[in-house]
């Protein structure tokens, strides 16, 4: 039995070093980093430590821990020559990091390469991120339409996390996280059930942050949309940055074997309590048992 936690971002050296080769956003100045849409980000240089890092993991009592790209970096949206470079690092950086890390691959949702993931999905990555504004709408579901196909003939996951912040970094320094993070879970998670999943019915899909809250929106949606409530055991909502109330409320809306730990480390920890208040066997199915089916299919 393996305790797992889907959701964590380790920068490696090659990462680093290939943002800080660049002069437009998003780049790193030392560890000062620059995207569009938000204020410069002091990166504590600790946070991507692999040393503390991998003690942080056995701490936690992990047994794999899968790290994935900073989609709200943006580097999925650059054009095609300016992201590979730092895709490149990225896979590279994230296929040598230690036990218990794994990762999720990424790909260029701008100009779309599926033959380029296909290769990087053969070194053992455990499925693919994508930003949740490239699934935000038929468009999205019509562009990334190579990509996800490519998943389902594979039998791996998709896991879905909030992309670039839009519009100008004028507001407070949460509000990147609460306001625009926050409204493309939203509809990324509406946009699945309307565009991703009729045409996909075996794809395996993780929400990051519970989806926005998004499932508590069920009894909105059974009022307003096609009226159908039942359970997607396709379908997964990590936890990270949530606490029990959200935790417990997604429960009653999803049921217990969807939901599934993910931490956000370094940007948030893991909870205190890995089953939320819920008991043990909430723990179980967090930490072991649903990561186990979101990652494999099987129970």
């Amino acid at each position: 039995m393996t305790n797992v936690d889907v959701h964590q971002h380790l920068w490696s050296p090659s990462l680093v070093a290939a943002l800080r080769s660049r002069r437009e956003p998003p780049f790193l100045d030392g560890w000062t980093l620059f995207l569009d849409g938000e204020p410069p980000y002091e990166v504590p240089p600790a946070d991507h430590d692999v040393a503390r890092r991998t003690d942080l993991a056995a701490a936690d009592g992990l047994g794999r821990a899968l790290v994935s790209l900073s989609s709200p970096i943006g580097v999925e949206w650059l054009p095609a020559a300016e992201a590979r470079p730092l895709l490149d690092a990225y896979h590279e950086g994230a296929a040598e990091l230690p036990e218990p890390f794994g990762a999720w691959a990424a790909a260029c949702v701008r100009d779309v390469d599926a033959d380029t993931t296909a290769k990087v999905l053969d070194r053992g990555f455990a499925g693919l991120q994508l930003p949740a504004n490239a699934l935000a709408d038929a468009t999205g579901y019509e562009r990334c339409a190579p990509l996800l196909d490519l998943l389902e003939e594979r039998g791996l996951p998709l896991f879905v996390h909030p992309g670039p912040a839009a519009g100008e970094p004028r507001g407070p320094g949460w509000w990147p996280a609460m306001v625009p993070y926050v409204q493309q879970m939203h509809a990324a998670w509406f946009a699945f059930r309307a565009f991703g999943r009729p045409r996909r019915p075996r794809l395996r899909v993780c929400f990051a942050l519970l989806a926005g809250l998004a499932p508590l929106h069920g009894e909105r949606f059974a009022a307003r949309g096609d009226g159908g409530t039942e359970a997607d055991p396709g379908v997964f909502a990590e936890t990270s940055s949530y606490g029990p109330r959200a935790v417990e409320a997604v429960v009653r809306a999803l049921g217990v074997e969807a939901v599934v730990q993910g931490s956000d480390r370094p940007y948030a920890e893991p909870p205190r309590h890995p089953g939320f208040g819920l008991g043990g066997a909430a723990a179980y199915a967090f930490r072991i048992a649903n990561p186990r089916r979101l990652l494999t299919g099987k129970d």
